[in-house]
């Protein structure tokens, strides 16, 4: 209902032309060959596929294409991750009028564009990141994937739920793992735990 709601919208608008839909991530490499759009409004949570995984997938194969990110959260997690996938702007749902036609036209000029709600938590966050860094300088040592899997340990994800969460083996997460507490001289799972609820870390990740 929420994306027909979107359609309707977003056709109503001078110089907007919807050629598609999906319920579905799985679909949205084909859609996007066979569709030609030049803006994709992506859902960050999507079945199939996530929005940050399909992001990445797509800027990697059309990098002229430009991806304007919507969600529910505008978590520092969920953000920073869709820009680094590649997205260009990014919306929250309860936003989803005005700025996102703002944003639709922004992302097709090639500008960059965050809605309120998701410039202030990046604010904040970084503020917080840079207090965070100061007083435990070793978080800044591990990368992004690292600090994924960090979060979702902490969260007592186990490796296998870690792995399909990440669409990446078990084996690798087990990796991330090893790699992460040699980095942090760190030997247990709850010394992992620790280590997250004390830098915020495991905040980035909305219940679900």
């Amino acid at each position: 209902m929420f994306r027909e709601a979107l359609h309707i919208m977003l056709d109503r608008e001078a110089g907007i032309v919807v050629v598609g839909e999906l319920g579905s991530g799985a679909l949205i490499e084909e859609a996007v060959a066979r569709l030609q759009p030049d803006v994709v409004v992506m859902d960050v949570s999507m079945p199939g596929i996530n929005g940050i995984e399909a992001t990445r997938i797509l800027i990697a194969k059309y990098p002229a294409l430009k991806v304007v990110a919507l969600s529910a959260y505008s978590y520092k997690q969920f953000t920073m991750e869709m820009l680094d996938a590649g997205a260009i702007a990014y919306v929250v749902k309860s936003a989803a009028g005005e700025l996102l036609v703002h944003a639709i036209a922004s992302a097709a000029a090639g500008k960059a564009f965050l809605c309120p709600e998701a410039t202030a938590v990046l604010v904040d966050s970084s503020r917080v990141g840079a207090k965070a860094s100061a007083s435990n300088p070793k978080s800044a040592q591990l990368g992004r994937r690292e600090a994924q899997v960090l979060r979702m340990l902490a969260l007592g994800k186990s490796s296998p739920q870690i792995g399909a969460d990440l669409h990446i083996a078990t084996s690798t997460v087990d990796v991330h793992r090893r790699n992460i507490m040699n980095k942090l001289d760190l030997h247990t799972v709850a010394e992992l735990t620790t280590f997250a609820l004390r830098t915020g870390l495991t905040n980035l990740y909305p219940a679900t």
